[in-house]
């Protein structure tokens, strides 16, 4: 998969130092993987909450922090939409960030 924007990762990172190896590793498996549909990413990421029109959820470093990704799974895309914790997630409307 291609993952749409490292950056934001990053910059999440160095606000919340204690999500940059759980946030590196999921990176790292997800540029690596070949996921063609929600299943298969439920495949690997069990806990992951499909969420409607191709967007996901992922518990992050011990479910302290979430991140969302909208997926083009014919392309092989994910396109990271939000990455926050637990309080900023429960301020948005996940299905249409």
């Amino acid at each position: 998969m291609r993952i749409i924007s490292r950056r934001t990762l990053r910059e999440f990172w160095n606000i919340y130092p204690d999500s940059e190896e759980p946030l590196k590793a999921w990176f790292q498996e997800a540029t690596h993987a070949d996921w063609a549909n929600p299943h298969d990413v439920k495949a690997l990421y069990g806990n992951a909450s499909v969420i409607g029109d191709g967007r996901i959820v992922f518990n992050i470093a011990g479910n302290k922090y979430r991140l969302i990704v909208w997926f083009n799974f014919p392309y092989r895309i994910g396109y990271i939409r939000f990455v926050g914790t637990h309080a900023e997630y429960d301020g948005i409307d996940a299905e249409n960030v």
